[in-house]
């Protein structure tokens, strides 16, 4: 799959169907698809290069095949994209709101943030996470 500027998807869309993709354990697919040759990332646990991120995505995919990902909301502003979602390694799991935020050069991902709140089992807060 070609992704450019003129195709039919918006930033918004391509940001969410990567996370989708990859939560769904079709993460060389989704990184093949969407991300840019100069890629790079920001997870601390991880070294900066696009294998090494995409390998401990697959291993977390192969052990939490049951993994819940939910999209709560999407924003985007020119080249930057921000997609707040809930996600829950198993059906059981309290999750955590996680924001990831996608930065795109002519219609490709090349550079990811991601921030997690875990979520409590008695939130104080009245209102929740999301």
């Amino acid at each position: 799959m070609e992704v450019s500027e003129s195709y039919a998807m918006s930033k918004k869309e391509i940001a969410v169907s990567f996370l989708e993709r990859v939560a769904s354990g079709d993460v060389r697919g989704a990184f093949k698809d969407y991300t840019g040759n100069d890629f790079r990332h920001h997870n601390p646990y991880f070294r900066g290069d696009p294998d090494s991120l995409m390998i401990a995505m697959e291993d977390n995919a192969i052990k939490n095949p049951d993994k819940r990902f939910e999209v709560k909301r999407a924003m985007a502003d020119e080249e930057t994209v921000a997609v707040h979602s809930y996600v829950r390694q198993n059906p059981e799991d309290a999750g955590a709101a996680v924001v990831h935020i996608f930065r795109f050069e002519s219609g490709r991902i090349v550079e990811l943030w991601d921030v997690g709140q875990p979520i409590p089992e008695n939130p104080v807060n009245e209102n929740g996470v999301f």
